[in-house]
């Protein structure tokens, strides 16, 4: 699973490097260094903007992490629906209709994933422990995750109230690549450029078509480093979060 990341690059710097053509500074969220599930988020998108002609154009929006499904009853299950599963998000409920036609980009410096190792099985009360990682793109470029998003109507606040709507999404995730496996079994779905025009394209609808998309990267282009434990708490947010850390607990990945 992805339950959390970093996002520490402006909004000027995600409009250069994704070639975004529409944005207000005013309300994109400034860096993350901790994001965690109902925060908000930015997601590059492609669709009409407000006022302007039908044709989509790329976008950065601010998006809430956790997708509520345009049926849902309330916005509560939105923690649970942080992830969608590349081998089942074309027929889950809750995701096909957006992975249909609500794709987007979710930049990331690279995601934290804890890994569990075993204490001393000869100290007294042994516990498992957790270390946490930073696994981010070896050459440092921008982690460009898989996501989609769905918009929700909150029917106890008027219509014309622009908090009655919500934007909400969820990252795509596959399984981990083998050297990342010992960390955690799954991933998310990275997506490298040459992909980002097909992925946020409203015009493939299709959705056996969107899933030749859904292949994971090849192996080799993220690394993991382990960080500090500060990065569990989310009050903690800053860039010394991905500095390396000297490991509690020494764990094999290779």
């Amino acid at each position: 699973m992805c339950g959390r990341y970093a996002a520490g690059r402006g909004p000027e710097e995600l409009v250069r490097l994704f070639g975004v053509r529409d944005w207000d500074p005013e309300q994109a969220p400034g860096p993350d260094w901790n994001v965690a599930p109902t925060k908000p988020v930015s997601a590059v998108l492609e669709r009409p903007s407000p006022g302007g002609g039908p044709q989509p154009v790329r976008q950065l929006r601010t998006l809430r992490w956790g997708l509520v499904p345009s049926w849902s009853k309330s916005p509560e299950g939105a923690v649970k629906m942080i992830n969608a599963r590349a081998e089942t998000v074309h027929q889950k409920p809750a995701y096909r209709q957006a992975f249909a036609a609500r794709r987007c980009l979710l930049p990331a410096d690279g995601y934290y994933e804890w890994a569990v190792a075993a204490a001393d099985p000869g100290a007294p009360r042994a516990k498992a422990r957790k270390q946490p990682y930073l696994i981010a793109p070896a050459d440092g470029s921008v982690l460009a995750m898989a996501g989609l998003y769905e918009f929700w109507r909150d029917r106890a606040v008027p219509a014309e109230d622009p908090a009655a709507w919500w934007c909400t999404c969820t990252v795509v995730t596959t399984a981990a690549e083998p050297a990342l496996a010992a960390i955690h079994d799954r991933m998310p779905l990275v997506l490298p450029p040459d992909r980002w025009d097909a992925w946020l394209d409203p015009a493939l609808a299709d959705p056996e078509q969107a899933r030749l998309l859904l292949a994971p990267p090849p192996p080799g282009l993220l690394a993991a480093r382990p960080v500090s434990a500060a990065v569990g708490s989310v009050r903690n947010n800053g860039p010394e979060l991905l500095h390396p850390a000297e490991p509690e607990t020494p764990l094999q990945l290779f």
